[in-house]
């Protein structure tokens, strides 16, 4: 078929495709006010997107090699831009973003501009010359471009790794996603919920390969953007009468400033961050009295739980007493890392804290200088990582031709746009609404989302309103809100009809669905084209090929469901680190590899391994989950933005090694010169 006119066609079915998707909308809108329970609007709403991915995966199935790793290189760009934005806007995008921006204010813009940014240095250095390249994988390409001899495939090797490394990573939080929000609207255990959704992610990516996630990302796309858009405007009309909530927010943000002074000054909250502060102080003591302080607690917990069962109390109070001791730290050790990180929350939440709208706002010149070296570090970090992301760079090998990658790079841009300009008016509008409506109200008369949410998950529960002074008024201080689930309550938090807290779910589940659709497949096609065929059997056929690349997927997806069951990070964490690591391991090596001819494999191999291993050391040696100590930071840069050390010693050790070693062969700069050419 020719290529306009498959895109035409294209054009037509996503056209009939969202105006169905609006008419299920409006039925099921039409149901909840005719008295449906909620719940099955809820079901319908998740089952029928899950239902939909699952069928364009069907109808997508293929065993083509051509098909299977990049869809059959046909896909328009337009198209290919919503595929990639919808590949990109992952569930830190749609559901923790806006949770960080409303958390952190100033200081979470770092990540749109460093993930928006990144995108430039995607069409200008690399997605060209990776489609002119015209094979299958990142890996392929660094193999490729640094093979020296032909039976030397150790740069492959080690793109395979360093890909497989970012993406699991990666995967890891899109998984949590899935299991939270599937969680919420289903009422499973979050374990189940995790492995419900990944159901719906194999049988895309597991039967069709590139094909099929392309297709259904460009559905997911329409369902994610939509999702976002329709509580954001209904927020935005609620609060200053205008739905255009990038040009309207603007109108609150003094009236949130002016808040925030009244609250930093009223009695009630100033005596909650008292009590926060004398906590902090107790904890304090007892961490200075380790370990006589971890055995005295100990005993005295165990002393209670037999009380308790030797008396008249409830098996229910038996039981709590029981989950305390049983969660109680396991050594001194482990004590001390526990209460001090929980004294620290106590102390910064006894601070009356400074405008989050304020660029580097501290108390000192020397912390705003922490603050704004932080900011230009992480940016830098994101960018960098985006550039170097595989399952990113990936679909840039679907386009027909060179041109159409730098057109899908304008395309991948725009529709990011549309969510990311939107993203920073949520987080303020939601604010606004809290502190309108939830700041200063009872404790007897606290909305019902509060309770659901703060029961999802009861050992660390994402909403937490604790009457710390027992006055029986919500203070601000008092509020504890997870940065993860401020999207998916948005609808609540505003009062809006159930059925838009449904699509906000349907969104949320469409985002993190469609990046985890193609990390695994990133995963399973390197391991099977870079490894397998490349490396142990070059004579594989076709068939046995992709067999292999949908065996491992399902492998790797079973594995990442479990890491993410066991709850190893936020989000937004996660996903940091990965940039910081595909940075560190890859943008080098892509870079150098494309526009200086004298980068050679030598280079490249102690360039990627020495980028990588600075990177992880330094989370490792710095991030407090890791087993680090931030007192170990460097230049006191936090350890998301462990690239900003990884990036400069990889460019450094690729240029002297490459320098002290002979010159790549004739064939490598024969490759060099073509796919630089226009």
């Amino acid at each position: 078929m020719p290529q306009k006119r498959f895109t035409q066609r294209l054009t037509l079915y996503y056209l009939w495709y969202t105006l169905l998707f609006f008419i299920f909308l409006i039925s099921l809108a039409i149901l909840e006010k005719e008295g449906v329970p909620r719940a099955w609007i809820g079901y319908l709403f998740m089952f029928a997107t899950i239902v939909l991915y699952a069928g364009i995966g069907v109808v997508s199935r293929t065993s083509d090699i051509s098909e299977y790793y990049v869809a059959g290189r046909r896909v328009p760009a337009v198209f290919n831009g919503m595929a990639t934005a919808a590949d990109w806007m992952s569930a830190a995008s749609f559901l923790s973003l806006a949770g960080g921006l409303y958390l952190q204010g100033f200081d979470g813009l770092a990540y749109i501009i460093g993930w928006t940014g990144g995108f430039c240095l995607v069409a200008m250095l690399i997605a060209p010359y990776l489609r002119k390249f015209g094979q299958y994988t990142i890996p392929d390409f660094l193999g490729a471009r640094f093979a020296g001899t032909p039976e030397n495939n150790m740069v492959r090797i080690i793109a395979v790794f360093a890909t497989v490394f970012i993406s699991f990573i990666y995967v890891v939080a899109q998984i949590y996603g899935v299991g939270l929000i599937t969680s919420r609207f289903t009422g499973v255990d979050f374990s189940v919920g995790i492995f419900l959704g990944l159901a719906s992610i194999l049988v895309c990516s597991f039967l069709g390969g590139m094909r099929a996630v392309t297709w259904t990302q460009v559905a997911q796309y329409i369902i994610i953007i939509i999702a976002f858009l329709i509580p954001v405007a209904w927020l935005s009309v609620k609060h200053t009468n205008n739905p255009v909530a990038p040009l309207s927010y603007g109108a609150v943000l003094p009236e949130l400033v002016s808040k925030e002074k009244s609250f930093q000054s009223d009695p009630k909250e100033q005596e909650v961050r008292a009590i926060y502060r004398q906590r902090a102080d107790e904890l304090q003591k007892k961490i200075q009295r380790l370990p006589l302080s971890w055995e005295e607690d100990r005993l005295e917990l165990q002393h209670k739980l037999e009380e308790l069962k030797s008396g008249n109390a409830s098996l229910l109070e038996i039981k709590a007493a029981g989950r305390v001791l049983a969660n109680y730290p396991k050594s001194p050790q482990e004590a001390q890392s526990r209460w001090s990180d929980i004294r620290n929350n106590y102390l910064n939440k006894a601070q009356p804290g400074f405008s989050k709208y304020t660029p580097y706002a501290a108390k000192d010149k020397n912390e705003s200088d922490n603050k704004r070296n932080n900011f230009m570090a992480l940016v830098l970090c994101l960018m960098m990582g985006t550039a170097a992301l595989p399952h990113v760079l990936v679909r840039y090998y679907t386009t027909p031709t060179v041109k159409e990658s730098r057109d899908s790079v304008f395309w991948s841009l725009f529709f990011i746009m549309l969510l990311y300009i939107t993203i920073p008016a949520l987080a303020i509008l939601v604010k606004y609404d809290i502190y309108n409506s939830l700041v200063g109200s009872e404790f007897a008369k606290l909305p019902s989302w509060v309770t659901y949410w703060a029961n999802i998950d009861r050992n660390n529960p994402l909403v937490n309103i604790t009457d710390i002074n027992r006055d029986g008024i919500v203070q601000l201080a008092e509020i504890v809100l997870d940065g993860d689930i401020v999207v998916l309550a948005t609808p609540e938090i505003a009062g809006l009809p159930y059925v838009v807290s449904a699509l906000v779910a349907a969104g949320g589940l469409a985002a993190a669905l469609s990046t985890a659709d193609g990390l695994l497949l990133t995963i399973s096609n390197s391991l099977s084209h870079d490894i397998y065929y490349k490396i142990i059997d070059p004579q594989a056929s076709t068939q046995k090929r992709v067999t292999i690349s949908k065996l491992l997927l399902l492998v790797v997806a079973l594995v990442a469901a479990y890491v993410a069951s066991l709850k190893p990070a936020d989000i937004l964490s996660l996903v940091g680190a990965a940039f910081s690591v595909a940075a560190s391991a890859l943008f080098p090596a892509l870079v150098l590899g494309i526009f200086w001819k004298r980068a050679n494999r030598q280079g490249a191999i102690c360039g990627m391994i020495t980028g990588f291993v600075i990177c992880v050391f330094y989370m490792l040696y710095t991030h407090p989950l890791f087993g680090g100590n931030p007192a170990n930071q460097w230049f006191n840069i936090a350890p998301i933005s462990a690239g900003v050390f990884g990036v400069p010693a990889g460019f450094i050790t690729m240029l002297v090694v490459s320098f002290f070693t002979p010159k790549p062969d004739q064939k490598t700069l024969e490759l060099v010169d073509f796919i630089r050419q226009p």
